[in-house]
């Protein structure tokens, strides 16, 4: 019994330790004051008007979002087909290429974000062409965040399946590719919809790694809010973070919604 109950104080320890930084930075978004004290002054919506009036932070919004989404079509069905081939084969060599799959997961992104930083001035010269701050560039950065995160999710899905059905239909005389299409990709949706959710909020997230890769008129959010802590401190960042946690939120819900992460993640 005792035992029991410690466990379940470790879970809600563990909870509280995960939910209260976002907690906090909701509560301080409401602040009236411009220099954070407790308790507040007062509660007020000015500091979510104020992130509304800045324009670097609305472009800083379209632009990660089209990073992103671009990097998250690309880097998804690339990762799937990585995973799918390194579940499915054998063949020498294949702990080399998963591990060099990942790698992206286990180098700190600031370190990553530098040597391609550094890649993109060598190849600028190379080829006599523009590539670190334009959108090609920053889209190209993100894919190498969302295939690690796909062949993670993807390989732990198709660790889960039970091949009992592809065989029966493969025994009833379908093709490879129909059993692919009608059996393997529907078992795998789940991994599927989880790695696009992951590698999307991954790359609209990411500050470190395009932190080097901006250029003018083309900056992230997190890089914009980033430039915006350098003049002011005030709540309104936190009212930025708190519309960022809610989306983030909605969007794991309504997915969990129609496929359960649980199974996956």
């Amino acid at each position: 019994m005792a035992g029991r109950v410690g466990v379940r104080a470790l879970i809600v320890l563990a909870y509280v330790i995960i939910f209260a930084p976002m907690v906090t930075v909701a509560i301080i978004s409401f602040f009236d004051q411009e220099i954070v004290s407790v308790p507040p002054e007062a509660l007020t919506l000015k500091w979510y008007v104020n992130a509304w009036a800045q324009r670097d932070f609305a472009r800083g919004f379209v632009t990660s979002l089209q990073i992103a989404s671009i990097a998250t079509l690309i880097g998804v069905p690339l990762g799937t087909l990585a995973a799918l081939g390194l579940a499915r084969s054998s063949f020498r060599g294949k702990e080399a290429v998963n591990t060099f799959l990942l790698a992206p997961l286990a180098v700190p992104a600031i370190v990553a974000g530098s040597a391609l930083y550094l890649y993109y001035v060598m190849a600028e010269n190379v080829l006599d062409m523009d590539i670190k701050g334009t959108l090609g560039g920053l889209i190209a950065a993100n894919v190498l965040l969302t295939i690690p995160w796909t062949v993670r999710l993807v390989s732990a899905s198709l660790a889960g399946l039970d091949r009992s059905a592809e065989e029966a239909a493969a025994n009833l005389g379908a093709r490879p590719f129909t059993v692919f299409r009608r059996i393997t990709l529907p078992m795998m949706r789940p991994g599927i919809v989880a790695a696009a959710l992951f590698s999307f909020v991954a790359s609209f997230e990411n500050l470190e790694l395009n932190l080097l890769l901006v250029g003018p008129g083309r900056v992230t959010l997190p890089v914009a809010m980033l430039s915006y802590l350098e003049f002011r401190m005030d709540p309104t960042l936190a009212a930025v973070a708190t519309v960022q946690i809610a989306l983030i939120a909605a969007m794991m819900l309504i997915t969990d919604r129609f496929v359960k992460l649980s199974r996956v993640v």
